[in-house]
């Protein structure tokens, strides 16, 4: 890795999930979210990040957007299941990145609100156009990613450190 070269971090929330009758953790996507998360994934792909690492939540929501999104994109990251994402505060998250490989350029987050949002919203120290505009506009629905880059080894994460650089919702 190049030391002019930042390392980009993608928060993505998982779709919009259904509330059928079982625990939290297993709750599947709903229709509409089987729908967003492939557009998401284009998106993703749209935005040129090639990425490295996809560390996602084992919640089945979590799973399921990320199946979907993956098939759009030209190259798949290695993928890890981490259990420590789900209902993981801000805090919690960047302990998890913190332990992501020095090597690892470019990494996507899947996980649960408020902790994502929460994440993207301290880690931006500065932004770039009007993309803290926009995620202020719509806070973080489901589906929605923010790109936040980043320079320094992954240890040294910590919040006001990132760079937010780009944000989209399915109904921005």
């Amino acid at each position: 890795m190049s030391v002019a070269e930042p390392r980009r971090i993608v928060l993505f929330r998982h779709a919009k999930a259904d509330w059928p009758q079982v625990s939290d953790h297993e709750r599947p996507l709903a229709e509409r979210g089987r729908k967003d998360a492939p557009v998401a994934g284009r998106k993703l792909a749209d935005s040129g990040i090639p990425l490295d690492l996809a560390l996602c939540s084992t919640a089945a929501r979590t799973r399921e957007t990320w199946k979907l999104a993956v098939q759009e994109l030209p190259n798949r990251p290695k993928t890890v299941y981490e259990e420590r994402l789900y209902e993981a505060s801000p805090g919690e998250l960047i302990a998890v990145l913190n332990d992501t490989p020095d090597d690892v350029q470019n990494v996507v987050l899947i996980g649960h609100n408020p902790g994502v949002q929460g994440l993207a919203d301290i880690l931006a120290g500065s932004s770039e156009g009007d993309a803290r505009t926009r995620m202020d506009r719509r806070g973080f629905p489901t589906a929605a990613f923010a790109v936040l880059t980043y320079s320094g080894s992954w240890k040294a994460l910590e919040p006001g450190v990132g760079t937010l650089v780009d944000y989209w919702s399915p109904s921005a």
